[in-house]
């Protein structure tokens, strides 16, 4: 079979060869329908080998696999794709369809022999297809598929294909936030699995859902917010914008970039103990409702994205300040209710809120975040949990501070007109 390359760009001539020789080995273990000239494009803007063919059904099922690994080399044990949605229902149509002989075309691939060797051929994109096609398969079913297979992807390619691939399934923000940080490194990973944020060899969850494991947004939420907590002076807490922090999903985040970068955050003593200490809260929070299944929906009240990020900037306010910091930690140790009082929250209600409003950690808007950072900051003054008294007063001095704020930001507005 003749092997030809399309519009190959000078600065990439000297890797031809080398995809050549794969080309090579992928021609002679798939039987594709493509007997006489195989053509090989790239992709102009990440340089990446790849071309577009038939394949029978039965050499995708035996020598595919939808087990990838995003980093095979660095960090093998954690897979790119999402979780298999079983009842989705255009997963269900897909396998009607492929039980009805329909052909499925784009099912995106690299291959590779360099790990997993039994099975070269590494789905990428369009798994669910796959699964339909596998099924369909144990029913006898044998069309042809077209596959668009990549050649010696690095990382950083591998990433881009992934987040092109074509499905008939949506893919979560937070599946992209978690290929996404996959791709800079384990450390985040490693940090939240040390910590307790998440179970030992546990991954970042695909989509939020409650009782699921953390997501790359709340862990992100909470490094950021420690960080941007221990900027402000404790004694200053009343004077100066306190609102937590809450960031980007599906894309770039310039704050967590920023701290990101920074490789010493990971050894960072305080944070450590402070993912430590919040881990317990979760932790305590989800052991209270196991035996009252009554309220359950409050079990994952600590993993509200305003509760944890309003929590964790507490944290770094009060690091230096030993007393408070402990008091703030025990919060996680109070036996008598859920260490959160879910119920109390529920009821919360400043006179400013729509008659909608569910109380106090069901949004995450900037006013809920900034309103759960005054409670927290004024539990920590006394200790012993919540009550109706200091939730109130939480709610009335979040409104005064921003409107002094309001104030502060006219009378500057003057003096520079």
């Amino acid at each position: 079979m003749l092997i030809k390359f399309v519009n190959c760009p000078t600065e990439l001539e000297k890797l031809k060869s080398d995809v050549e020789g794969e080309a090579i080995k992928f021609t002679d273990e798939f039987s594709i329908l493509e007997t006489d000239t195989f053509r090989i494009l790239v992709d102009q803007k990440t340089g990446a080998f790849f071309s577009e063919c038939n394949i029978s059904a039965k050499e995708i099922v035996e020598m595919g696999t939808i087990d990838v690994s995003l980093d095979p080399d660095e960090q093998s044990d954690y897979r790119a794709n999402r979780d298999f949605q079983e009842g989705h229902s255009a997963y269900i149509k897909m396998q009607n369809d492929a039980n009805q002989k329909r052909v499925f075309s784009n099912i995106v691939c690299e291959y590779s022999t360099s790990y997993q060797t039994n099975t070269p051929l590494k789905i990428i994109g369009g798994q669910h297809r796959y699964l339909a096609i596998e099924d369909a398969f144990k029913n006898g079913i044998n069309e042809y598929h077209g596959v668009k297979v990549y050649f010696l992807l690095d990382k950083e390619q591998r990433l881009d294909v992934q987040l092109i691939s074509n499905t008939n399934i949506s893919v979560s923000t937070d599946l992209l936030d978690r290929m996404m940080e996959t791709v800079k490194g384990p450390e985040l990973r490693d940090f939240c699995q040390i910590t307790g944020l998440l179970n030992d060899d546990e991954d970042f969850a695909d989509k939020k859902q409650r009782g699921g494991q953390l997501t790359v947004r709340a862990a992100r939420t909470f490094v950021i917010n420690f960080f941007k907590g221990k900027q402000i002076p404790d004694r200053q807490f009343d004077d100066i914008d306190t609102t937590p922090y809450f960031p980007k999903t599906g894309g770039i985040d310039e704050e967590w970039e920023n701290i990101r970068c920074d490789e010493s955050i990971w050894e960072n003593e305080k944070l450590i103990k402070a993912a430590k200490e919040f881990a317990k809260l979760n932790q305590a929070q989800k052991e209270y409702f196991r035996t009252n299944s009554g309220q359950s929906e409050f079990s994952d009240k600590a993993n509200s994205y305003s509760v944890l990020a309003g929590w964790a900037f507490v944290a770094g306010v009060l690091h230096k300040n030993e007393i408070r910091l402990n008091r703030h930690f025990e919060l996680a140790e109070i036996k008598k209710t859920d260490p959160l009082s879910s119920v109390l929250l529920a009821k919360a209600k400043h006179k400013t809120d729509p008659e909608n409003y569910r109380g106090l950690g069901t949004r995450n808007d900037t006013k809920e975040r900034g309103r759960l950072a005054e409670l927290f900051f004024l539990q920590a003054d006394r200790g012993n949990g919540f009550t109706k008294s200091i939730v109130d007063l939480a709610l009335k001095k979040y409104h005064a501070k921003q409107s002094n704020l309001e104030v502060k930001e006219a009378e500057k507005k003057l003096e520079d007109e």
